[in-house]
């Protein structure tokens, strides 16, 4: 065997040791994450007073799509930390249907506070109000204005001149910024981006004003009162970790043009799970943990339904 073929060998060696070693202490997170959401899904379809409540349906909805959303973003970080390179159209899949499930979320979680500003401040007119039938026409609005932003960036793209490339065959990694080719497209997706974020945190943040308002009311319930207004601080918090997520790129690029490759790796590593990963599972957590109908259920469904028993109460 020559030296050349000997060298070519181990260069290889030595670039699947590092994808391993980059790949599986992110990979192993997001497999636990993933299964605590699927749990956290499979928990919510378990029981009738899952399925009949509005919260509960628009959790379920929240979850699905951070699910999904954590699920192509790990499939996406997994091609590029192998270098394998995708076609235009097959990476434009992929890309647009993670930022489908991204502009989802913030959706979401309006729909989630209007919720519970009707239920502290309209309590007799809640039932009326959030009903099943509404609840299903904000969760279809949802992903009906979410997939019109998603069409209309197609058709942004479609007005790129795809025929004066050599091949469709990418040349680098499958990620969003590097498939918006026109100058058109990454305007609009910024506009989109700052509008959906604003209005999003302005309507949160007055829900938040209101049910602060009304606990001061002498026929509000006090702990209920209470208990809207930590939700909706802990939906303004999921707001801006779900923000956090479009400074992402730019700032794995700023790092990298400073520090070299190998600490740029690292950094971008711990930048993924705390930006993209564990935003993701944050709703699990804060309503599996602090709702106490879901708390023995989802508990009894993580430990597989062997060594736990739901709790009474």
């Amino acid at each position: 065997m020559s030296y050349a073929t000997q060298t070519n060998i181990t260069v290889g060696q030595r670039g699947t040791l590092e994808i391993v070693l980059f790949s599986a202490p992110i990979t192993l997170p997001c497999c636990v994450f993933l299964f605590i959401n699927i749990t956290m899904l499979f928990t919510l379809r378990s029981k009738l007073v899952f399925r009949e409540t509005s919260r509960y349906i628009l959790l379920f909805n929240l979850l699905c799509a951070d699910t999904m959303q954590m699920a192509l973003s790990q499939l996406l970080y997994l091609l590029a930390a192998c270098r394998i390179t995708l076609t235009y159209p097959l990476c434009g899949v992929l890309a647009m249907l993670a930022d489908l499930t991204n502009k989802i979320s913030p959706l979401t979680l309006v729909v989630m506070s209007l919720e519970r500003y009707v239920a502290v401040c309209y309590p007799l007119r809640h039932t009326t109000i959030i009903t099943m039938r509404n609840t299903a026409v904000a969760i279809i609005a949802v992903w009906t204005f979410s997939s019109l932003n998603i069409l209309t960036q197609v058709i942004l793209l479609l007005d790129f001149p795809f025929e004066d490339l050599e091949s469709l065959q990418m040349t680098d990694f499958c990620a969003k910024v590097n498939i918006l080719l026109g100058q058109m497209s990454g305007l609009y997706d910024k506009g989109y981006t700052y509008f959906l974020f604003v209005s999003a945190s302005v309507v949160i943040i007055s829900t938040y004003i209101g049910v602060m308002i009304a606990a001061r009311s002498a026929s509000t319930d006090k702990a209920s009162a209470r208990k809207a207004r930590n939700t909706l601080l802990l939906h303004v918090v999921q707001l801006g970790l779900s923000l956090s997520s479009t400074i992402y790129t730019p700032l794995v690029i700023a790092i990298s043009n400073i520090t070299d490759r190998l600490a740029a790796l690292r950094i971008r590593s711990i930048l993924y799970v705390c930006i993209f990963l564990f935003p993701r599972c944050l709703s699990t957590l804060i309503y599996g943990m602090r709702d106490r109908t879901i708390r023995s259920i989802l508990m009894y469904n993580l430990c597989c339904r062997l060594s736990c028993r739901p709790s009474k109460g």
